[in-house]
């Protein structure tokens, strides 16, 4: 699993991953630090979601996964769970003005059914508003576990009487379909694991690994990780 690292922050904007993942790591670090609730480390953490967006449709990627809330979340304090489900909601429903002018499209990738139903109806608002556009694809994960993907696709599989399963076949009927696999997945906090993102489509990306907690992590930030992404030779397992 490559780690990336570099020596300039100034990417050739010719040569972009067309797939850029994000696990957005160190929120609550982030506010205790600061002596702060953990809401106020996922608020700050909002405003780095508008500007790595933002920066990563200007620079022109083609598409950009961002994991939000996995299915380990809902073991947090009931407290915590609930203020991210509506700050979900707050959050989708204000930013979906920003997002039609850049001319960004969004999906939802994960067990989105089991959220509460006021934050389903602000994701599913969203998400129909903004699918005629042509710009970037924003897929955020929620509810989402990358063992739970590949177990809920075997199931439809079985499901629609599939007896045998290839790669193409089983990439078809995951959540991320019909994105490609990442070529770049970024990890915030210094953080050395994948901690069940994206499992499946990760096998042959390229690895950032940054010591910048996730509201400190802005165009600056996306900027080096592109360049180092540039820096390396892709083998894709060769």
């Amino acid at each position: 699993m490559p780690v990336l690292k570099t020596t300039t922050n100034k990417p050739d904007l010719t040569r972009l991953p067309g797939h850029v993942a994000i696990i957005m790591d160190g929120n609550r670090r982030w506010a205790k630090k600061r002596g702060l609730p953990a809401l106020a480390g996922h608020r700050a953490g909002v405003a780095s979601v508008h500007a790595v967006v933002r920066a990563a449709s200007r620079a022109g990627i083609k598409a950009l996964s961002i994991y939000a809330f996995s299915t380990e979340n809902w073991s947090r304090s009931k407290l915590e769970v609930t203020a991210l489900m509506f700050l979900l909601k707050k959050t989708i429903t204000e930013y979906a003005d920003e997002l039609d002018r850049e001319g960004i499209r969004l999906m939802f990738s994960g067990r989105v059914d089991e959220l509460p139903k006021y934050a389903r109806s602000a994701l599913r608002a969203a998400e129909v508003r903004l699918q005629g556009n042509s710009g970037m694809v924003l897929n955020i994960a929620l509810n989402y576990g990358g063992r739970q993907e590949i177990l809920d696709a075997a199931n439809r599989a079985l499901a629609c009487g599939l007896k045998v399963l290839d790669e193409k076949k089983l990439s078809s009927l995951l959540y991320t379909n019909p994105l490609p696999d990442p070529d770049l997945l970024i990890r915030t906090s210094g953080e050395m694991r994948i901690s069940n993102f994206l499992l499946w489509q990760t096998a042959y990306s390229e690895f950032y690994v940054t010591d910048t907690l996730w509201p400190d992590f802005r165009e600056n930030e996306l900027m080096k990780a592109l360049a180092a992404y540039q820096e390396r030779e892709r083998r894709r397992g060769t």
